[in-house]
C-alpha cells in the first residue's frame, strides 16, 4: 500500500472514528493569516524538487538561510531599539543596555525629528522626546554617542523621511571621535513607500521622496560601503494590521521599486543590492511566521536573479531584522507578554534572523522601564544559549506542515506582487491606495476575528481578569524638552550665519535638479550647523508637502 492509499485509510478507519467520540474544538482551523490548516500532512503536501525549493544554507534560493553555518559561526545581533527624551538619557539606556549583553545600537527618534521639525517649533512642542530621542543638530548626535565607539559598534537608525539629515550627523558625529564613514558599520532605515502604506510619517510627494530615499541608496553604497543604505520595512506594515502575506508582498514590492529606481540611473546592481536589508515582524503563529520568513528569502533572490540579472550571492540574499509583534502586546496583565515576545522571537530565529529586537513586556502601557528592556534582552540570550536551537541550521527544515506553509506563503506573495506589478509599480500602487485598502480590510478581519472569540487572546477575550495588576510605568524626564530646546538656541547662537546661509543655497538649487544627488549636500548643511527643520524647510519649498487623500 502506497502512502496515498495508507493515508486514505487512515483517515477513513482511525480519525474518523476518534472524531465521533472525540470532536476537534473547532470546525475549522486557521492560521493568523486565514490559511486553513489540516490535521496532518505528509510528503504528498511537498511541491518541486527538493534542490530547487530548499537547496543549502547559504546557496542560492536561500530558503534554509542566508550564511552556511548560520548560528553555528555567529548568534544574530541583539539589537534592542532604544531613544527617548534628551541625548543624555538615551546614551544612558545605550550603555545600561549594551552592558546588559546588547550587541548593536537601535535608535528611535521622536516625531519631530522624523517629520522634519526642531523642537521649538510649534508644531513640535508637545512631541519633544517623547516616542524617540529628540535629534535636531550633529551635536546632540555626538551626545548620544558619548563614550561609544563608533568604529566598533553598529547601530540601526529608524529614520525615513529625513534620514538623510540623520546619517550627516551620526557621519559628522563619527568624525569628531575621528572615526572616518568608511569605517562606520550599520542601517538606515530610509523606505519611505511603507510610510505612505502604514506609518504615515512622509513629509514630500512619493516622487521627489523616492529621488532622496534612492540619492541615500547611491551615496551610501559608493561613499560608507560597510552600511545598509536601506531597511525595506514590512514590520510597519504588519502593524498596521496586514497579515503575514500582505506583510512580506508590499515589502518586496517596495523593494522592487527601489532597485529599479537605482538600476536607472546607470548603477550596476550587484554594486549595491548587497548592501539593501529588510525589516519584518514576529507574531504569534511561529510555524506560519518561521515558513514567512523562509518564503521571503526565495522570492526575493528569484527577484534578484530572474528580473534584475544579480550575480553575486551577496545580491540575491535576504538579509533581515526582525522585530517582535508590538501590536499583539496586551494591557491587560502586561507580563504575559513576556511570554508572547519569547514565542515571537523564537519564531525569528527559528526563520533565520540577522538581528532582533525583543519587545519589553511594559510596551503596551509607555516607553519600557530599565528592568523590562534588560529582561527583553535577556529572552534573546536564553534562546541563545540555553534552548539548543542554534546548534543546527534550519532546525524546522523538512517538516512536512513547514515545507506546505512555506509554498503555500509563496504562492500567495507571488499573486500580490503580480498585482502591484500590473498597476505600475509601488509608487503608482500607493497613489491609488491599494496597499492601504488591503490592510485596512486585514485590520478588520483580524479584529473581528478576536472579538469573536476565534483568536484566543489571553487577557482580552479568554481568561480575563477584573483586577489590574500593577506595573511600575516608565516616566520620561519632564525638564528633557527644555534642555534640548536650550541648547538649540545657544548651537544656533554659535555657527557662521553666512556658511549656514550659502548652504542651505546650494541645497536649493540642487533639490530643484533632480539629476544631483541631493545628499553631499546635505552633509555639507550639517557639518556647517543647519539644523534637521531648516534642511526640511528648503526641500519643503521645492518639493512641496504631501496630503494623504486617506487622510484629508
Amino acid at each position: 500500500m502506497d502512502i496515498e492509499e495508507r493515508l486514505k485509510d487512515w483517515n477513513e478507519r482511525v480519525l474518523k472514528s476518534w472524531n465521533s467520540k472525540r470532536p476537534e474544538r473547532k470546525s475549522k482551523f486557521l492560521t493568523k493569516s486565514g490559511l486553513e490548516v489540516k490535521p496532518l500532512y505528509t510528503e504528498l503536501d511537498l511541491k518541486g524538487d527538493y534542490t530547487e525549493k530548499l537547496g543549502f544554507p547559504g546557496e542560492y534560493p536561500f530558503t534554509r538561510g542566508v550564511y552556511p553555518s548560520m548560528y553555528r559561526g555567529r548568534i544574530w545581533t541583539i539589537r534592542q531599539y532604544a531613544g527617548f527624551g534628551s541625548a543624555e538619557q538615551t546614551n544612558r539606556r545605550f550603555r545600561s543596555l549594551i552592558q546588559a549583553g546588547q550587541t548593536g545600537l537601535s535608535m528611535a527618534f521622536d516625531l519631530p525629528t522624523q517629520l522634519g521639525l526642531d523642537p521649538d517649533h510649534p508644531l513640535a512642542y508637545s512631541e519633544v522626546g517623547v516616542v524617540g530621542v529628540s535629534m535636531p543638530h550633529w551635536k546632540e548626535m555626538s551626545m548620544v554617542m558619548e563614550e561609544i565607539p563608533l568604529d566598533r559598534v553598529t547601530t540601526s537608525m529608524t529614520i525615513n523621511a529625513t534620514a538623510a539629515e540623520l546619517v550627516s550627523m551620526y557621519i559628522t558625529a563619527a568624525k569628531a571621535q575621528g572615526v572616518d564613514k568608511e569605517k562606520l558599520d550599520g542601517t538606515i532605515q530610509n523606505d519611505i513607500l511603507k510610510e505612505y502604506i502604514a506609518r504615515k510619517n512622509f513629509i514630500y510627494p512619493p516622487n521627489p521622496s523616492m529621488r532622496y530615499s534612492v540619492d541615500l541608496i547611491q551615496y551610501l553604497s559608493k561613499e560608507v560601503p560597510k552600511w545598509h543604505p536601506i531597511s525595506i520595512s514590512g514590520y510597519h506594515i504588519r502593524e498596521a494590521g496586514s497579515d503575514a502575506v500582505q506583510e512580506v508582498a508590499f515589502a518586496i514590492a517596495d523593494g522592487i521599486e527601489y532597485v529599479r529606481r537605482t538600476k536607472e540611473r546607470g548603477v550596476e546592481v550587484d554594486t549595491f543590492a548587497p548592501t539593501l536589508s529588510f525589516f519584518f515582524a514576529a507574531y504569534m503563529n511561529l510555524f506560519e511566521e518561521v515558513a514567512k520568513f523562509r518564503a521571503a528569502r526565495r522570492v526575493w533572490a528569484k527577484i534578484m536573479k530572474d528580473w534584475f540579472g544579480a550575480k553575486k550571492v551577496e545580491s540575491m540574499s535576504m538579509k533581515f531584522h526582525t522585530q517582535t509583534g508590538g501590536a499583539e502586546l496586551t494591557a491587560q496583565q502586561p507580563e504575559v507578554n513576556i511570554v508572547r515576545t519569547t514565542i515571537q522571537a523564537l519564531a525569528a530565529v527559528l526563520g533565520g534572523t540577522q538581528s532582533l529586537h525583543v519587545n519589553a513586556y511594559d510596551e503596551a502601557l509607555g516607553l519600557p522601564t530599565e528592568k523590562a528592556a534588560k529582561l527583553a534582552v535577556r529572552v534573546q540570550q536564553v534562546i541563545a544559549n540555553e534552548s539548543g536551537v542554534t546548534e543546527t541550521v534550519d532546525p524546522m527544515g523538512g517538516s512536512y506542515y513547514l515545507e506546505w506553509l512555506t509554498d503555500e506563503l509563496e504562492e500567495k506573495v507571488w499573486r500580490k506582487i503580480e498585482q502591484v506589478e500590473r498597476m505600475g509599480g509601488m509608487v503608482r500602487a500607493v497613489e491609488l491606495g491599494f496597499p492601504q485598502r488591503e490592510i485596512a480590510e486585514s485590520a478588520y478581519r483580524l479584529q473581528k476575528r478576536i472579538e469573536e472569540g476565534d483568536l484566543p487572546v489571553i487577557g482580552v477575550n479568554i481568561y480575563r481578569e477584573e483586577e489590574e495588576q500593577e506595573v511600575e510605568i516608565f516616566r520620561p524626564d519632564s525638564e528633557a524638552r527644555d534642555k534640548v530646546i536650550s541648547r538649540l538656541r545657544s548651537y544656533r547662537g554659535e555657527r557662521l550665519e553666512e556658511k549656514v546661509k550659502d548652504s542651505l543655497n546650494q541645497l536649493t538649487k540642487v533639490a530643484e535638479k533632480e539629476e544631483v544627488n541631493v545628499v553631499p549636500y546635505i552633509l555639507e548643511c550639517i557639518k556647517r550647523g543647519v539644523t534637521v527643520g531648516e534642511i526640511s524647510g528648503v526641500l519643503r519649498e521645492v518639493w512641496g508637502e504631501y496630503r494623504d487623500p486617506s487622510i484629508f
